[in-house]
């Protein structure tokens, strides 16, 4: 892939302000950017001309394309990642922004998925975006758990943590199951996971289970192995309810072409199927901080021809738990864009971390 950073660097000051305005006045307006335009309030006197020159130039660089027959120019994939890594100016988040995002996170609710529905919405409220957020796996202590029969070739563990919350799941018991060995198991789980976290669990029951092989009979066994599946699969970042997308209808705007709703809606019926959630975090974790993804960048966004800016956020060890993130068409405002998931993400984390701690 071409260094952009390079070329921007080899650029002369006039091409590189050139290059500056239009891609500021397209992200304004969505429009192609004429030569007579930039001409007006160009900072030095140039021609027409001589702006058009330098626009051709730029356009047999790569950054800049010729849309349909507009004279006008708009920028590439590429010279919008160029424009986002060496040209892009950030500042903070407006006080406005900020007060509808802290205006989330003001309630004592114990529930976290639903204070982060409220997150995503005010998000998405704020950007004009469709917005994304992961939320975290349940790390609640367990305080106990039963297993439940519920025919010949199906069972269901019901966990209760130590918040309150009850998570019920459904997994395939081993055959000739009976009401003891079921008894038997809960017993034996029960014994040693209080306090414990779903994360732990597994290994803690493992290393139990092989000190203690003769204490458990064998349909015991294969219940807990079969229990411990259930769980293993839950952590695998496919679970159904930890991808909130909200403001669909932001992207779906009755102006857009035919085509791009088409790679929109596919975009989402994606998401709805959470096809991509491990794909979604694995985007945020390469590093702290935001990251952007314009165009075809990553095979999740792609297809729409949508840009992501997404951000992890942590727990209080510094772990990262899940992410906010915001999709919305390439010609996003990314300097305003991107302060707004930063500040979101962090504010998140605390908030996480905060209650964590009570």
């Amino acid at each position: 892939m071409t260094d952009t950073r390079k070329l921007l660097d080899d650029m002369n000051d006039r091409s590189r302000e050139v290059f500056r305005r239009v891609v500021e006045g397209y992200l304004d307006s969505g429009d192609p950017v004429g030569s007579r335009t930039l001409t007006r309030d160009f900072s030095e006197k140039v021609s027409a001309a001589t702006i058009r020159n330098v626009m051709q130039d730029l356009e047999f660089m790569g950054l800049l394309g010729s849309p349909h027959i507009s004279a006008g120019r708009v920028p590439t994939q590429m010279g919008l990642r160029m424009f986002v890594d060496g040209l892009m100016e950030i500042g903070i988040p407006d006080e406005s922004d900020r007060e509808k995002i802290d205006a989330t996170l003001g309630s004592n609710e114990r529930d976290v998925s639903g204070l982060l529905d409220r997150v995503g919405s005010a998000l998405s409220g704020v950007t004009h975006g469709a917005s994304l957020v992961l939320t975290p796996k349940r790390e609640a202590p367990i305080k106990h758990l039963d297993f439940v029969p519920l025919g010949p070739d199906q069972a269901l563990v019901v966990i209760v943590f130590a918040d309150g919350h009850v998570e019920n799941r459904l997994f395939q018991p081993p055959p000739g199951l009976t009401q003891s060995s079921m008894r038997e198991a809960a017993n034996f789980l029960n014994a040693m996971i209080e306090g414990h976290t779903l994360s732990e669990v597994k290994s803690i029951v493992q290393r139990e289970m092989e000190s203690r092989r003769q204490e458990i009979d064998t349909l015991s066994r294969a219940l807990v192995e079969s229990g411990m599946a259930s769980w293993e699969g839950s952590e695998q970042g496919d679970s159904p309810d930890r991808l909130i997308v909200r403001g669909r209808s932001n992207l779906l705007d009755e102006t857009a072409e035919a085509d791009d709703l088409d790679r929109i809606r596919t975009l989402f019926d994606d998401l709805e199927r959470k096809r991509d959630i491990a794909e979604f975090l694995h985007l945020a974790q390469d590093g702290d901080g935001v990251r952007i993804f314009i165009g075809s960048e990553n095979k999740l966004f792609s297809l729409s021809g949508s840009s992501l800016v997404v951000s992890p956020y942590m727990n209080a060890d510094r772990k990262i738990i899940g992410a906010v993130g915001v999709i919305g068409p390439t010609r996003l405002n990314y300097g305003r864009i991107v302060p707004i998931v930063d500040y979101t993400a962090q504010l998140v984390g605390r908030m996480l971390s905060d209650r964590s701690e009570r």
